[in-house]
């Protein structure tokens, strides 16, 4: 599978596989989740449970099962420097209860682990191609980033972002602040300003664990149903004048020209 930012830089005017052919769903849609080492083994482990409750809640099968037709395709993927290849979990339709419970005890099973750095460029490259590589029709195909701190690895996000956008996908954030990140104006900010995109793009942020399943299965039911997001929801028309986008980068930088 393709996956480096290269790739991303090619999408525009490219038609997606998903709409040569294939199964018509509602929504596209692959969660892209931050596994790198700023948080630690109990964090993602509720991260996890979080994403595995979701999955099997009422409201989130009930929102599927509302759509036009009733379906949706899932993905998933672990990234930090870089996307955790054996984390993939391919593309699954859930229709009914039972593909549902199916896909999150995929996720459930999978081992915890961390890795070094924070790459959200290389999350969107990943998200993007496996978008472009699906077999669906959709009219929506979204990109869902959880993360913890602004990137610091790889390409840029914002170039990574609006290519994305540019072949018409949508990017969404559950920006994680559970303590204080790199992002001086939070990180609830950065994302909407650095990350996210797209005609109803979100960002959502967590502040304390016992709300993070909550927060994804909202997540997930605005991003199926495409309902109108709630005042604590923060949207974008562009990126802000004064956020600095390459915050994460230079603050690694530092690190090594001390």
């Amino acid at each position: 599978m393709l996956t480096t930012l290269a790739v991303l830089m090619g999408l525009t005017g490219i038609t997606p596989a998903a709409q040569a052919g294939g199964s018509e769903v509602d929504v596209t849609l692959v969660l892209a989740v931050d596994t790198s080492r700023s948080m630690d083994f109990e964090e993602i482990g509720i991260q996890r449970e979080g994403y595995v409750e979701a999955l099997k809640h009422k409201e989130f099968i009930d929102a599927v099962k509302g759509g036009l037709t009733g379906r949706i395709a899932i993905s998933y993927f672990e990234w930090a420097g870089y996307v955790v290849q054996d984390s993939v979990i391919d593309w699954q339709v859930i229709e009914t209860e039972g593909d549902a419970i199916a896909f999150a005890d995929k996720l459930e099973a999978r081992p915890i682990a961390t890795q070094r750095r924070t790459s959200i460029s290389t999350a969107i490259a990943q998200g993007a191609s496996m978008i472009v590589s699906s077999p669906f029709q959709s009219r929506r195909q979204v990109i869902d980033v959880s993360g913890d701190g602004p990137n610091n690895s790889g390409d840029p996000v914002t170039p990574a972002r609006d290519k994305a956008v540019e072949a018409g996908m949508i990017i969404n954030g559950l920006a994680i602040m559970l303590r204080p990140s790199d992002a001086p104006n939070g990180l609830d900010k950065y994302y909407a300003d650095c990350v996210i995109g797209g005609p109803g793009a979100f960002v959502l942020p967590v502040r304390k664990i016992e709300d993070f399943a909550v927060a994804v299965r909202r997540k997930l039911v605005l991003e199926i149903s495409d309902l109108s997001q709630p005042a604590m929801v923060q949207k974008i028309a562009g990126a802000e004048a004064g956020t600095d986008c390459l915050i994460g980068e230079k603050q690694w930088r530092d690190i090594f020209d001390r």
